[in-house]
C-alpha cells in the first residue's frame, strides 16, 4: 500500500503558517473597501491633511519634533512618525494610509491568534477569538479612521509584549524581560491606552500561564503573586509615567474636563451604562457612530440600575465557576483595560467611543471561546456541530462590518448616519456641516452648525463654524463676534490659532489694521505653522509697501501649505518689486493648483509677453 500523502494540517507548524494565513486574507477581503474611502474630516486633517510635520515626512527634524510634541493632548511619537513615513510614501493619496492601518490590523489578529494558541495550547478557541477580533464591526472605528493609527499601532506592541511575555515565562531572564519592556515602552510611544498592560500580565499568570502559586500550570515555575507583582513594578512606573504625560498633554490641549462640567457622579453614572453598552453593542453591533455624547446630567435610574445589575450578574458567574479561570480573567481583563477610557477621568465629550472596545472586548471574546468549547467538549459535540455555527456566526458579523464600512465611505454619509443613529450629537452637526461645506452647500451647512451651537452653546468648534460662514458673506461685526466667543470658550491652540487667523482677517477687511496685526500675531505664536496667518500678515505688509518682508511672509504660507491664492498674492508682490521670473514662477504654481484661476492666467500672459 502506497504512503498516504501528508495533508495540509500534518503538523503544527504547517497548520498554524495557514491558518494565519487564511485570518489575513479574511480581514483584507473584508476591509478592501475602506482603501477606496477619503479622509475623515474629523483629526485627520490634524494627525495628516493639514500637518506640516508630517508632510515633511522621515526627515529628523520631523523626527525630533515627533519625540517632543503633545499636539491632540497625546504623547505619541510613534504615531506621529507611522503617519510621516505614509505622507512620505502617499502623500495625501488616503488608500495608502488606509491600506497601512488595514495592514496592521491583520497583523493584530494574526498576533492575537498566535499568542492564544501559544500560552494555551488550543488553537480551536484562539482562532475563534482571534476571528471575532478581525471581523467584528465595532473595530471598524479604529481601522476605517487614518487618525486612529495610534489604537491599532498600539495594539501591535501590545500583543506582541504578550507573545514576548510568555516567551519570558517560559526561562525568566533579564533579556527577555527587557524584550517584552521594550515593546511595551514602544506601545506607550504609539497610545498611552495600553498603560494597562502591567495589570493584564498579572491576569495572565492567572490563567493561562498559571505562574501564581497553587495554580495549574505544568511546565511554568510558579510564584507567590507578591513576587509576581513586584516583577512588574517597572512597568507600572513606565504606566504611571505615561499618565502624567498624558494628563499634561490633555489639559495643555483643553481636551480635559472639569468636574463642574461633569460632576463625579454623573460620570459614575455614565461608566457603569457605557460598560454595559460595549457589551450590548458587542453582542448586538448597530447603531454605531464615531461620537456618543455624554449626557451631561445624571442618566436615567432605570439605566444605571439594569447597567449595574449585568455587570454584577456577569461578576458572579465569573466568580461561581472561578475553576474555569478563562472566565474570572476575561472579565477582568475587559473592566480593567476600559478603566483609563471609562470616563472617570474625563477627556473629551464623548460619552463612550466604539475604538475604546478595541483591546477590551478581547476578554469577553476569551469568556465565549473557551466556555463554548469546554461546554462542547463536555457534551462530546461533534467538530462540525461546532464549525456551523460558529460559521454563521462570523458570517453575521462580516456582513454588519461591511455594511459598517459603507458609511465610512464618504463625510456625508458617515454624519447622516451618526445623526440617525445618536440624539443630540452636536460634534456630528458640525463634521455634517464641513462636509457639505466640501459638497459646495455653504448654506446647507450653515443650518447644520446653527444646530450644533444650539444644542450646546458652549461649542467652540460650531461657532468657529459659523463665524468663517460670516466672514465668507461679508457680515464681519456678526463674524468677529462668533471668533471671540471661540476664543472665550475654548483653550485648544490649534483652534485659538486659527480662528485668531481669522479674526486678523475680519479686522483686516473691516480696516483696522492694528487688530489685524495684533491677531495674526497670536496666531502665530500659537502656533508657528499657521499659514493663513502668515498670509494676512503679508497682505497688511504689502499695503505698507514693505515688499521685501510681504513675500518673505507670503513665502512662509505657501510653504506651509501651497493654496492657489497664497501663490496668487506671492506673485503680485513679487512682480512689484521687480522680480519677474520669480513672479512667473509663483503665478504658474497658482495655475497648478488652479488651472481654472483666470488672475493668474491673465498675469502669466501679461509677464510672458513682457518677457518677450
Amino acid at each position: 500500500m502506497p504512503e498516504k500523502p501528508p495533508g495540509l494540517f500534518s503538523s503544527p507548524e504547517k497548520r498554524n503558517v495557514i491558518l494565519c494565513l487564511l485570518l489575513v486574507v479574511a480581514t483584507l477581503a473584508l476591509y478592501n473597501p475602506v482603501n477606496r474611502h477619503p479622509f475623515v474630516n474629523y483629526d485627520d486633517d490634524r494627525y495628516v491633511t493639514e500637518n506640516p510635520h508630517v508632510h515633511s515626512g522621515m526627515t529628523w527634524p520631523t523626527i525630533t519634533w515627533a519625540l517632543t510634541a503633545t499636539e491632540q493632548g497625546n504623547w505619541h511619537p510613534l504615531t506621529w512618525l507611522s503617519h510621516a513615513l505614509d505622507y512620505q510614501l502617499f502623500h495625501q493619496n488616503p488608500a495608502g494610509h488606509h491600506f497601512t492601518s488595514l495592514l496592521i490590523h491583520a497583523s493584530n489578529a494574526v498576533l492575537l491568534f498566535l499568542f492564544l494558541m501559544y500560552a494555551t495550547g488550543r488553537p480551536g478557541p484562539g482562532l475563534f477569538v482571534a476571528v471575532l477580533f478581525a471581523l467584528h464591526p465595532i473595530n471598524v472605528e479604529s481601522v476605517a479612521w487614518v487618525a486612529e493609527r495610534k489604537n491599532v499601532l498600539s495594539t501591535f506592541f501590545f500583543f506582541a509584549a504578550l507573545i514576548a511575555y510568555g516567551w519570558y515565562a517560559r526561562k525568566p531572564g533579564w533579556r527577555r524581560y527587557l524584550a517584552f519592556t521594550g515593546l511595551f515602552v514602544l506601545g506607550l510611544m504609539s497610545k498611552p491606552m495600553v498603560i494597562t498592560l502591567p495589570f493584564v500580565l498579572l491576569l495572565l499568570d492567572y490563567w493561562p500561564l498559571g505562574r501564581i502559586q497553587g495554580g495549574s500550570s505544568n511546565t511554568l515555575a510558579q510564584a507567590p503573586i507578591s513576587k509576581l507583582i513586584v516583577e512588574k513594578l517597572p512597568l507600572l512606573a513606565l504606566s504611571a509615567a505615561s499618565a502624567v504625560i498624558t494628563m499634561q498633554a490633555q489639559q495643555a490641549g483643553g481636551a480635559m474636563r472639569s468636574t463642574a462640567q461633569f460632576s463625579f457622579g454623573v460620570r459614575l453614572e455614565n461608566a457603569v451604562v457605557a460598560y454595559a453598552m460595549y457589551l450590548w453593542k458587542m453582542v448586538w453591533p448597530s447603531h454605531l457612530a464615531p461620537i456618543y455624547p455624554h449626557p451631561g446630567d445624571s442618566l436615567a435610574a432605570w439605566q444605571v440600575g439594569t447597567s449595574a445589575l449585568v455587570l454584577l450578574a456577569v461578576t458572579g458567574v465569573a466568580l461561581k465557576f472561578r475553576s474555569r479561570r478563562y472566565l474570572l480573567t476575561g472579565w477582568l481583563w475587559f473592566l480593567g483595560t476600559l478603566v483609563p477610557v471609562i470616563g472617570l477621568v474625563q477627556v473629551g465629550d464623548q460619552a463612550m467611543a466604539d475604538r475604546y472596545a478595541y483591546i477590551p472586548l478581547i476578554g469577553i471574546f476569551v469568556m465565549i471561546a473557551w466556555g463554548v468549547a469546554d461546554l462542547a467538549d463536555s457534551k462530546r459535540i461533534g467538530l462540525s456541530a461546532r464549525v456551523i455555527p460558529a460559521a454563521c456566526i462570523l458570517l453575521a458579523l462580516a456582513f454588519a462590518t461591511n455594511r459598517q464600512l459603507g458609511y465610512w465611505s464618504s463625510n456625508y454619509d458617515l454624519w447622516t448616519h451618526a445623526l440617525a443613529v445618536t440624539d443630540r450629537n452636536f460634534i456630528a452637526q458640525d463634521n455634517l456641516g464641513g462636509a457639505l461645506l466640501w459638497l459646495g452647500k455653504p448654506d446647507e451647512a450653515y443650518s447644520h452648525f446653527q444646530a450644533a451651537a444650539q444644542i450646546n452653546p458652549l461649542d467652540p468648534m460650531s461657532r468657529s463654524n459659523l463665524g468663517a460662514y460670516l466672514q465668507e458673506h461679508g457680515k464681519l461685526a456678526e463674524a468677529i463676534e462668533q471668533h471671540n466667543r471661540v476664543i472665550s470658550l475654548t483653550s485648544d491652540a490649534g483652534l485659538l490659532a486659527s480662528t485668531y487667523a481669522n479674526l486678523g482677517a475680519a479686522y483686516r477687511q473691516f480696516g483696522q489694521d492694528e487688530k489685524a496685526r495684533a491677531s495674526y500675531d497670536q496666531a502665530l505664536q500659537l502656533n508657528p505653522d499657521q499659514y493663513n496667518a502668515y498670509l494676512g500678515l503679508g497682505e497688511l505688509l504689502e499695503k505698507q509697501n514693505r515688499l521685501d518682508d510681504a513675500i518673505n511672509s507670503y513665502s512662509k504660507s505657501v510653504e506651509l501649505r501651497p493654496t492657489d491664492t497664497g501663490f496668487l498674492l506671492l506673485g503680485h508682490a513679487l512682480e512689484n518689486a521687480g522680480r519677474r521670473p520669480e513672479a512667473l514662477a509663483a503665478y504658474r504654481a497658482a495655475l497648478k493648483l488652479s488651472p481654472d484661476l483666470p488672475e493668474a492666467q491673465r498675469a502669466v500672459d501679461a509677464l510672458s509677453e513682457k518677457a518677450r
